[in-house]
C-alpha cells in the first residue's frame, strides 16, 4: 500500500517567528492520526502570513512533495494579513466552494463570528488543498464536517486510497455496483 503524503501548513507570523508554539498544525496532525488507518506521512511547515510564501509552499507541496492533500490553518479571517484564501485560489486550477460553505455552517453552530471566516478549498492538479480556521477546537469541528468527503475526492483524482477508523469518522464512498 502506498504511503500518502499530506501537507500541513500553519500560516502564522507569530508561530513562524517562534513567539508561540504551533498548536493548530499539531491539532491537524493529531486529528488525521485519529482518522486515518492507512499509511500516511505528514509534510509539515509553519510559515508567515506572506502571500508569496504561502503560494510557493502550496506549489512545492503539491508539485514536488506530491501531497495528495494539503490542509492549511490560519490566515482565513478578515484581517489585512489574512491572505491564505487568496494564495490558495491563485495556485489552484479549480475551486471547491462546498468545503468552505460546510465549514462555515458547522462553525456557526458554535460561534456567530463564523461568518467572518473565509476558508475555502481547491484543486491543484492531483492535490486537494483545504483551508481551515486557526483555532484548534475549530479545526476539529471543521475537519469532522468535511473529512467524510475528502477520501472520495482524492479517489476521483486518482490519488492514494485513504482509509479511516470508522469508530472515529465514517468516510463516504458510493456503493460499488
Amino acid at each position: 500500500m502506498t504511503t500518502a503524503k499530506i501537507g500541513i501548513v500553519t500560516v502564522s507570523d507569530r508561530a513562524s517567528a517562534g513567539v508561540y508554539e504551533d498548536l493548530s498544525g499539531q491539532a491537524i496532525i493529531e486529528t488525521l492520526k485519529a482518522y486515518l488507518t492507512s499509511p500516511w506521512e505528514p509534510v509539515y511547515e509553519v510559515i508567515p502570513d506572506e502571500r508569496d510564501v504561502i503560494e510557493s509552499t502550496l506549489i512545492r507541496m503539491a508539485d514536488e512533495e506530491e501531497c495528495c492533500l494539503i490542509v492549511t490553518t490560519g490566515g482565513t479571517g478578515p484581517a489585512k494579513r489574512d491572505v491564505t484564501p487568496e494564495a490558495t485560489e491563485a495556485v489552484c486550477d479549480r475551486m471547491m466552494p462546498g468545503f468552505g460553505e460546510l465549514m462555515r455552517a458547522e462553525s456557526l453552530k458554535f460561534v456567530p463570528t463564523a461568518i467572518l471566516s473565509r476558508q475555502t478549498a481547491g484543486l491543484r492538479d492531483d492535490t486537494l488543498i483545504v483551508n481551515l480556521p486557526g483555532k484548534p477546537k475549530s479545526i476539529r469541528e471543521c475537519l469532522d464536517a468535511v473529512f467524510p468527503a475528502i477520501p472520495y475526492c482524492i479517489d476521483l483524482m486518482e490519488g492514494p486510497y485513504l482509509e479511516s477508523d470508522e469508530s472515529v469518522i465514517k468516510v463516504f464512498r458510493p456503493k460499488q455496483k
